[in-house]
């Protein structure tokens, strides 16, 4: 028989990316008075310093807010109600983090910029918030400005809800208008957490912090019975047991608290050292009396891989321990060792999209002053090679030579883009340069498009957010899924080597099409140019690809005055100085290597 927590909501704000979900947070801690008008700031739940520079939510956010009768619209409402919300990211790159969010609450609020309308990843996050049961408050944000389509926009979120007008609440995150009924609405139609055990102790673990002093710190939902300081506890799929050191909330600030109940949303601090102790998705149950683990996340695929190897030997496991203390609260990223002839022993990581492998790299640079080489980015081919033999190849310095190949298979995504009618062409014609197969093209609400296409996924990693973001003037919105592999044309994926001063550079390999070839080769070799520091004698780089050089390019030698200190004299002491320059010069080219500075493989990247 299930329980019922009357007084407690639990529930996440889900949009698309700029549609206003931390400003509509700080409107909410505003009114509940959680934080002090003397301490707001714009975007207060996004506390990373990266979120902040960027303007987009990275890591979703829980914080805990008190909600008093009197200051409702709703005379039905009675005392108190503690409102835990979970700020989640809008990129689609985080979308695990959004998915993650929904399964530890009850309901979710639906923003829309009423400026914008419904786009892409809005679409993805109702499906998802659906799949799991929760109910849906649709909400229109930025109606106070004069370009808002309050109407056309809310007859998309009616057609995508299949929800009554009225059901769609109008508010201004920025001036605070209509967000304290939709606090209302929150407590009159989200359910009230249920539990079935008062006396067994559950929770779900949605996610993880890592503090030097403390360990391990848990972000739970907790499912049944109490959870206090000095309870004995266990990770249900790593067996792995401690004892509560510390249980709180986050107001947004962690506040200790005496007890976590059913229904609430906190933490827990383990005290356990070891980062790779537990993952999101596992259960906290008490070994002595355990409950069954709770159904937890599926666990995300990595599409884009890149290597990233420290510049230096000693720092190889600095590199590991960060690593696994940023896999701790972003489980999406996926780790292996791997080692490379030219740049030693380092990791080949997965990521979720490239705007992840940017903020991944960033973190490891500013949070553990890290210095390391990314290698070119790349995703999953699997080859059959003519022997028989099938591998699947994550990186471009160990993609098969052409002529040992016989098929390779590549994974294709959906590709869902909304965008006004007068846009259309352009997006056509681009998606069309990225071997798009465009499946269905219908008109979405009054004034806009929804375009289905499908696309190999190496063709995504080539800029096209942006592409479609300069065509549509921003209007457009993009989302994706991967739909499987599929073969490739037979010699139309290839691998493009870079060679300095004759010497094969692994961490510059990509893997690019037929198509693309010579003009991604002129376009390295003409940028490397531009990065390697002059060396005193001339550095050759080249561009190899279908086994031949496609482009070059030459930096001449720096020169040094060896006869400057010189006065007076016979000038066959000069040309013997020459001589000698010229002979040393030689064997520098002949048997020197180019140190090629750690900033440049990052502008190279980028």
């Amino acid at each position: 028989m299930y329980m019922e927590v009357k007084n407690i909501r639990n529930f996440v704000v889900i949009a698309h990316i700029d549609h206003g979900k931390s400003t509509l947070a700080d409107r909410m801690l505003e009114i509940t008075n959680t934080i002090e008008k003397r301490k707001m700031r714009e975007q207060v739940l996004d506390q990373m310093e990266l979120e902040r520079e960027k303007g987009i939510t990275i890591k979703m956010q829980p914080v805990r807010m008190v909600y008093h009768a009197n200051r409702g619209s709703n005379a039905k409402i009675e005392e108190e109600y503690i409102l835990n919300l979970i700020d989640t990211p809008g990129h689609i790159d985080f979308s695990y983090e959004v998915s993650r969010a929904l399964q530890a609450v009850e309901g979710a609020i639906l923003l829309v910029d009423a400026t914008q309308g419904v786009e892409a990843q809005t679409i993805t996050n109702v499906l998802m918030a659906k799949s799991l049961g929760l109910k849906v408050i649709p909400v229109l944000n930025k109606i106070d400005l004069a370009s808002a389509m309050i109407d056309e926009s809310k007859k998309e979120l009616e057609d995508l809800l299949k929800c009554k007008g009225d059901e769609v609440l109008q508010v201004s995150a920025k001036t605070g208008e209509g967000v304290e009924e939709l606090l209302s609405r929150v407590i009159e139609v989200v359910p009230p957490p249920k539990y079935e055990y008062a006396d067994k102790s559950r929770a779900l673990v949605f996610d993880f912090s890592y503090s030097l002093h403390r360990g391990v710190i848990v972000y739970v939902r907790v499912t049944d019975g109490e959870i206090k300081k000095g309870d004995e506890l266990a990770f249900a799929g790593s067996g792995e047991k401690f004892i509560v050191h510390e249980v709180g909330t986050f107001n947004p600030q962690e506040e200790t608290r005496e007890k976590l109940s059913p229904g609430e949303i906190g933490y827990i601090v383990t005290n356990i050292k070891k980062p790779a102790m537990g993952t999101v998705g596992d259960s906290i149950i008490s070994p002595k009396n355990p409950l069954p683990a709770l159904p937890g996340y599926m666990q995300p695929k990595p599409v884009v891989f890149a290597s990233v190897y420290p510049t230096s030997a000693d720092n190889f496991n600095n590199l590991k321990h960060a690593l696994e203390i940023l896999h701790l609260s972003d489980s999406s990223l996926n780790f292996e060792e791997e080692s490379s002839g030219a740049l030693g022993r380092g990791y080949r990581c997965g990521f979720l999209g490239m705007l992840h492998l940017e903020i991944i790299t960033e973190r490891l640079k500013r949070e553990f002053y890290l210095e390391f080489v990314v290698a070119q980015p790349t995703i999953t081919y699997t080859v059959k090679l003519l022997n028989g033999e099938q591998v699947n190849v994550y990186s471009p310095a160990v993609f098969p030579e052409e002529h040992l190949i016989k098929t390779i298979f590549e994974p294709w995504i959906e590709v869902n883009i909304i965008t006004p009618p007068d846009r259309l062409g352009g997006i056509l014609q681009i998606i069309y340069d990225h071997e798009a197969r465009v499946s269905l093209t219908e008109q979405f609400g009054e004034a806009r498009n929804i375009l289905k296409a499908e696309m190999p996924l190496r063709e995504l990693m080539r800029g096209l957010f942006e592409e479609i973001k300069s065509a549509s003037a921003g209007y457009a919105s993009l989302n994706y899924k991967i739909i499987g592999m599929r073969e490739a044309p037979k010699g139309w994926i290839t691998r493009l080597d870079i060679l300095v001063a004759d010497e094969l550079v692994p961490a510059l390999s990509r893997i690019t099409s037929r198509k693309r070839i010579e003009r991604e080769a002129e376009e390295l070799v003409e940028k490397l140019k531009n990065l390697v520091p002059r060396a005193l004698f001339v550095i050759k780089i080249q561009a190899r690809g279908m086994g031949r050089i496609i482009a070059s390019r030459t930096i001449s030698a720096l020169k040094k005055d060896v006869t400057g200190y010189l006065y007076g004299g016979d000038r066959t002491r000069k040309m013997k100085l020459w001589a000698k320059q010229k002979r040393g010069k030689s064997r520098m080219k002949e048997s020197g290597k180019v140190n090629i500075p750690n900033d440049v493989f990052v502008k190279m990247m980028q």
